[in-house]
């Protein structure tokens, strides 16, 4: 009993970072969810939901819970710290999604490794982050706001879970709708909601059979590919030379001290999914 309530706290908290991590720039909700080690069993629920439903229900309840509240919850509060102390926060992310890594390294081996996975992971790393630079830098336009704009926003929000490493705030960023839809989400504008709910799941259900099938043939390559995509992601929000000339020494320091708490908490929550992992 106290080995389940340990897993329901440690799911729901991994929901936190995965709904808050959707809605921030750069983070990518599936990346969490595969470096939370649950990235796969979302993914076959959703697309054999039939599949004993009422197990997989209850074991991603919490999860659920804990996204609803990292996305709802946090979104104001998300998008004020990164207007206001984006370090802070950026830099407290990063060292949550460095810490947990090597229990997506140790998931992505977990049915044998090959040397080349190794440097498709490298070269994967690579690619990403030129790619995401080159986005950052060129990549601004407007979109006016409909309810098939809001639509094509809920699909993307969801190909950020379906597709781990595809930041769906950077995509919104790009377009100008990135304000508007937390703004919608803290004070529940269901003008907003609704086409966002209708296009994620159109998208959950348009794109999870094929993901998941591809999951049973090419495990250990997505899993390295997803690897790199996450380091390349994670690396590419650190702050810029700008926002760290706007700290003080004492900001500074509260900086580093955030990445090692993440980074330490990441570790931990490494640690405990290990230790009271559920038998098959």
């Amino acid at each position: 009993m106290k080995n389940e309530l340990i897993q329901w706290i440690i799911r729901f908290i991994k929901g936190i970072f995965i709904g808050s991590g959707a809605i921030l720039p750069g983070v990518s909700g599936g990346a969490l969810a595969a470096v939370f080690g649950i990235y796969e069993e979302i993914i076959q629920f959703i697309s054999n939901i039939k599949k004993e439903f009422k197990s997989k229900l209850f074991f991603f309840l919490p999860v659920g819970l804990g996204a609803l509240f990292g996305i709802i919850v946090l979104a104001y509060p998300i998008e004020a710290l990164l207007r206001n102390h984006p370090v802070f926060i950026l830099l407290f992310f990063m060292g949550c999604i460095f810490g947990t890594v090597p229990l997506l390294y140790r998931k992505a081996k977990l049915h044998g490794q090959k040397k080349w996975h190794i440097y498709l992971t490298v070269l994967t790393t690579i690619v990403s982050f030129i790619l995401l630079i080159s986005a950052n830098t060129f990549l601004d336009v407007q979109v006016a706001q409909t309810p098939v704009t809001w639509i094509m926003v809920g699909f993307i929000f969801a190909l950020g879970f379906i597709v781990p490493g595809l930041s769906p705030s950077n995509f919104l960023i790009y377009m100008n709708l990135y304000e508007p839809l937390t703004r919608g989400i803290s004070r529940l504008d269901w003008m907003i909601l609704l086409p966002v709910g209708i296009g994620a799941l159109i998208c959950i259900i348009a794109l999870s059979k094929l993901v998941n099938h591809l999951m049973n043939f090419y495990y250990t390559t997505i899993f390295h590919f997803i690897l790199g995509i996450v380091i390349a992601s994670t690396v590419i929000i650190f702050p810029s030379q700008n926002q760290w000339s706007q700290l003080s020494l004492l900001g500074v320091i509260l900086s580093i001290v955030l990445f090692i708490i993440g980074l330490l908490l990441g570790l931990w929550m490494g640690r405990l999914e290990l230790k009271h992992k559920p038998e098959d």
